[in-house]
């Protein structure tokens, strides 16, 4: 039986809280120098920042650019984003929220050279996202 793919039905990997998540994953996302990001380089799950030699800050996109792309999510609903920083000497970054966007925990936090950071994004109404330094 095929999984109905339309707004009325279930549809597999697009916010339904319940759901197993699949091995599938999209291809990294990248970003080097000081940017905003769009929704699909943070909802592809793996971000890797390469700012170089030089501090950057990405701005997250707005809770209703999220909600174009995640367009099943419910109240509830969350998906996380590891950020791995690929930079080397003073190539930190730092997140900045977008529009729509609360600081659910440490979010703005800077991402220290050559680590990485997980950050879970969570709908908390039309167009509003809290986000959370998870690990």
């Amino acid at each position: 039986m095929a999984l109905p793919n339309g707004a009325g039905g279930y549809q597999l990997g697009d916010g339904n809280r319940s759901e197993l998540r699949l091995g599938y994953s999209a291809a990294a996302q990248t970003a080097t120098s000081t940017a905003t990001l769009t929704a699909a380089q943070i909802t592809g799950s793996v971000l890797v920042a390469n700012p170089s030699t030089s501090a950057a800050t990405y701005t997250l996109p707005s809770g209703t650019d999220i909600d174009a792309v995640v367009t099943s999510a419910t109240v509830g609903s969350t998906f996380d984003l590891a950020i791995v920083n690929t930079g080397t000497s003073s190539g930190t970054v730092t997140l900045s929220l977008g529009t729509g966007l609360t600081d659910g925990g440490n979010a703005t936090v800077a991402i220290a050279i050559t680590s990485s950071a997980l950050f879970r994004f969570r709908k908390t109404a039309d167009g509003a996202y809290s986000v959370t330094k998870i690990a």
